[in-house]
């Protein structure tokens, strides 16, 4: 099986600082991989450039098959790649099918004149949710009204409506429950068991065990080790993310 993401040599600098250097690392379909780093590691450097909102100063992105290196967040988006912030980017005053469909609304025609079908929208909602092991008790219901491991399942639905092939997430159980997070846990299974490559940014030790296939520990830009969950422990990882210098 071929990787479905490459990334080759990235680097980025802002002026005479270098955030990222030499990062190397590919992601297979069905595989979730955790960028585990404390904060200022370069974690959100590296997966924004991989989303297009920045641009490298050196390296390549492979996905696909396709070069995307220099490529905006529309065509990012397009090929299969989808960025779950932490703040989500939902509008908290919409319906989850609102928020399914957010700026690619499905319309219809009354008297002649295009509306919103909200119905439709709903429904859709309701499918690509209960596809995940999700129910949402009112799809009427504004997403302000919801949990928070509701929300998030409501912006990973979108993901894979929208037919990701890799899905990223920016901590995730960020200021979420022991129950949620257990919820965005199972989740993520799913997303594996139907063949989509995860990128999962994490410093919480718990889901970067929980939910990874391979760890690549960032350390002031550049990464200091690859382990395995299974091949490592909670005591290497922070070391990792001290900067320690351990062979890979």
């Amino acid at each position: 099986m071929k990787p479905i993401l490459q990334v080759q040599g990235l680097a980025k600098r802002f002026g005479a600082i270098t955030a990222v250097k030499d990062v190397n690392f590919d992601v297979y379909p069905g595989e979730c991989v955790v960028l585990a780093g404390d904060n200022g590691a370069g974690k959100s450097t590296v997966i924004k450039m991989i989303s297009g909102v920045h641009l490298p100063s050196e390296g390549k992105i492979i996905f696909d098959g396709q070069d995307i290196t220099n490529s905006p967040p529309e065509t990012v988006r397009n090929v299969g790649i989808e960025t779950i912030y932490q703040d989500l980017s939902l509008a908290d005053n919409l319906d989850p099918g609102l928020n399914l469909y957010l700026g690619r609304e499905k319309m219809k025609r009354v008297f002649g004149l295009p509306v919103l079908d909200r119905k439709a929208m709903q429904a859709d909602a309701v499918e690509v949710l209960k596809g995940l092991g999700i129910k949402v008790p009112d799809p009427g219901a504004r997403v302000r009204e919801m949990s928070g491991g509701q929300r998030q399942s409501i912006a990973i639905a979108r993901a894979i409506h929208w037919e990701a092939k890799l899905v990223i997430m920016d901590e995730p159980t960020a200021a979420l429950g022991v129950p949620e997070q257990r919820e965005v846990m199972a989740l993520i299974d799913r997303l594996k068991q139907r063949g989509v490559g995860i990128i999962l940014i994490s410093h919480n030790l718990p889901d970067i065990f929980a939910a990874a296939d391979r760890i690549f520990v960032l350390a002031r830009g550049v990464i200091g080790g690859e382990r395995r969950p299974s091949e490592t422990t909670d005591e290497e990882i922070v070391r990792l993310m001290m900067g320690a210098t351990i062979d890979t």
